[in-house]
């Protein structure tokens, strides 16, 4: 406590000394657009994707720290990747398509190693799924179904020989249109980059093919990855189509809950993974940030953007992340860190905290399975302007190209206007950086509160400050219900790096559970 107290006060003494972080600057302190070069050298032209020198770490105690800790807790190289077995496939085989598209990765994954389905048949599932419910889901934005036939057969192909490259061989999926895949449109969501092509493989996407996945679909953001209405329209909640599926990973969400694909992977800078998975009751993964390399995909904010899967169970979350984890020297803020599922985790030896607003029906059933969950000691508050900097830099290319600010479009009827990627270059550098210095107190507090925690269980998901903080956090439906009932979804947030524990603590309560098997009529 004494430690906290310490940093709220220093927190304190520095909003006294200088300028707010989160607030604008002044009018009268406010620059230009592009300040007047005079006998300098042209400026590099810079494009979304380029990071800046200085990378956030989600560990407050620097990379070095981390490392050092991770070799003395982890026997052996804590770099190495460790495979996830399945179980084999027994008893009859899904009898109609419906049932074989919506079941979850690792049965699929059963199924194609026994031969009972090819990769080619399953392919065609959902590909046909998608042409039949996209029309009204409106889910993707492209459905790549050259590229998806061509990957099933070298995928059947491979098998047939022996070569079995994991779990996800064979299995296909959907990438959230923010991702580059080489061939294919990456729109981000707008009718400005409707026909964009880019010539290049993001790094997710290598990794998967690798790990034998077959891409069907660049599946719908949010325009620049906000909320779930994009170019052509709202992506809409498969339990609910009078609903939007929530963003920005809406399509992922939505062809994931809807059976059209065997998983999904969106991104979180603020809630674009935990909003649509509970809206639309699925198992996700927010990992720890820069476990999965960010290379080949649109930039909000450097020190914030994550990827992630959303799956039909959280061992498939477990399953996914393991194939796309771990360093990449085009992504500097990545890194490798040890990831170990355990389906049978002793329950009592995790340290599991809740807070007030964690379902009790959830809390109870842990309690039940073993666990000795304990109330959170508070948490604490705190922002800084990390966002709202960084997408304006991002999208300097698209707002002021050649350094002239384009005027602020008109909002579409019922839409305020906001002012996007703009509101950041009214911040100053020294404004952003003690803002910078405030988050990283707020790290160590949130450092402080993590002790004696492996996790815990919140009813908000606490989606702003974890995000601020890197820290990771696994979705998981504890209940059935609504007004149109569908599966309700509560939240573990984990330690930093714990994501193979809480994985492995919502798996465990998911083997007991059966909330997260249902799935929606469409008809």
């Amino acid at each position: 406590m004494k430690r906290r107290q310490f940093l709220r006060l220093a927190a304190t003494a520095a909003a006294v000394g200088g300028a707010s972080g989160g607030s604008l600057a002044a009018q009268d302190r406010r620059v230009p657009a592009r300040p007047v070069q005079q006998e300098q050298e042209p400026l590099i032209p810079l494009g979304n994707g380029e990071p800046p020198a200085l990378q956030f770490q989600a560990y407050p105690g620097g990379t070095g720290a981390l490392m050092e800790k991770l070799w003395r807790e982890h026997d052996g190289n804590p770099f190495e990747h460790r495979a996830i077995s399945i179980a084999a496939w027994q008893g009859p085989v899904p009898a109609t398509e419906e049932e074989l598209a919506f079941l979850p990765v690792h049965r699929l994954a059963a199924l194609l190693r026994a031969r009972h389905v090819t990769s080619v048949e399953l392919t065609d599932v959902y590909l046909q799924r998608l042409e039949r419910f996209d029309p009204v889901l409106l889910c993707a934005v492209t459905i790549l179904e050259g590229r998806a036939r061509e990957e099933a057969q070298q995928a059947d192909a491979e098998a047939a020989g022996g070569d079995w490259r994991g779990p996800l061989h064979g299995i296909p999926y959907g990438m959230k249109d923010l991702f580059a895949v080489r061939g294919a449109p990456t729109t981000w969501g707008s009718g400005d980059f409707a026909t964009r092509v880019i010539d290049d493989e993001a790094a997710v996407v290598v990794r998967l093919r690798e790990a034998g996945a077959v891409l069907i679909a660049k599946l719908a953001t949010g325009q620049f990855a906000a909320g779930d209405r994009w170019y052509r329209g709202r992506t809409n909640n498969p339990w609910n189509l009078e609903q939007g599926s929530s963003g920005s990973s809406a399509g992922p969400a939505s062809a994931t809950a809807a059976g059209c694909v065997g998983f999904g992977i969106g991104t979180e800078t603020q809630g674009s993974i935990v909003s649509p998975a509970r809206r639309c009751g699925l198992s996700a993964l927010r990992p720890t940030f820069g476990r999965v390399s960010r290379q080949g995909g649109m930039v909000l904010s450097w020190s914030m953007d994550k990827v992630g899967p959303l799956c039909r169970t959280i061992e498939d979350c477990a399953l996914v992340f393991n194939a796309i984890h771990g360093a990449d020297e085009r992504d500097p803020a990545s890194l490798t860190a040890p990831f170990s599922f355990d389906r049978r985790p002793n329950l009592a030896q995790l340290r599991i905290g809740y807070t007030e607003d964690a379902p009790e029906a959830f809390v109870a059933k842990l309690r039940e399975l073993g666990a000795e969950p304990k109330p959170m000691p508070e948490l604490p508050n705190g922002r800084s302007n990390s966002l709202g900097v960084e997408s304006s830099a991002a999208f300097d290319f698209h707002i002021a190209p050649g350094g002239v600010l384009k005027p602020e479009p008109e909002p579409e009827p019922g839409q305020r206007r906001r002012g996007r990627f703009r509101r950041g270059r009214e911040i100053l550098a020294l404004d952003y950086v003690q803002s910078q210095r405030r988050r990283w107190i707020l790290m160590q507090e949130m450092a402080e509160a993590m002790k004696g925690f492996d996790m815990f269980v919140s009813g908000s998901g606490n989606v702003r400050l974890t995000n601020q903080t890197g820290h990771p956090a696994a979705i998981v439906p504890y209940d059935f219900g609504g007004d149109v009932p569908q599966p309700i979804c509560t939240t573990i947030i984990g330690d930093l790096f714990a994501d193979d524990k809480i994985l492995s603590v919502a798996g465990a309560y998911q083997m007991a559970t059966d909330w997260h098997t249902r799935h929606p009529e469409l008809g």
